[in-house]
């Protein structure tokens, strides 16, 4: 590869790095051209942007943009393929179906989830449980929302009981 296509490749990754907020390093060497094209249309469908590199052209990449992923570097041995995602959890769900269907392939290398790095294929089950921050914020939401909530619907149904029952002592007395 060519001086100037090692540049433009890592330009390339480091773009989609800095658009993602998450992404997850896979092994998918092992798949043949049937199952690699299945996972290409899952990704897709899962709107996961899956892109196979070179470890040391994504190792630039990572050093060329702001954070510390020095903890990811181990992870860039072997055949590595990465999925872009804005949804925290999709990659992981993902893989696990595909694991089901064949019990090695894609294999999880490691990921960079909501500001936190997951080393090894054993974190796929935590990965595919993890709320993503706008998740998170609505159950907050949700949750302080529900003692108004209650305290307007008790306040509303006391007084139409108050009003039934001044209501109803009033007919008694005439």
């Amino acid at each position: 590869m060519r001086k100037e296509d090692k540049s433009i490749a890592i330009e390339k990754i480091a773009k989609a790095l800095k658009e993602y907020p998450n992404f997850y390093l896979v092994e998918t060497a092992g798949l043949n051209a049937e199952k690699t094209s299945a996972l290409r249309r899952a990704c897709a469908k899962a709107d996961v942007k899956l892109m196979v590199v070179k470890n040391t052209l994504l190792h630039k990449a990572l050093e060329q943009i702001d954070g510390d992923y020095a903890e990811l570097y181990p992870a860039l041995a072997g055949p590595t393929s990465i999925m872009f995602t804005n949804v925290a959890n999709a990659p992981a769900k993902l893989i696990k179906d595909f694991v089901k269907k064949d019990d090695t392939l894609p294999a999880l290398k490691a990921a960079y989830v909501e500001e936190t790095i997951y080393f090894g294929a054993d974190q796929l089950d935590t990965l595919a449980t993890i709320k993503s921050k706008n998740e998170l914020i609505a159950d907050v939401v949700a949750l302080l929302q529900s003692p108004a909530k209650n305290v307007i619907s008790a306040l509303t149904s006391g007084g139409n009981k108050l009003h039934g029952i001044l209501e109803t002592l009033s007919k008694k007395e005439a």
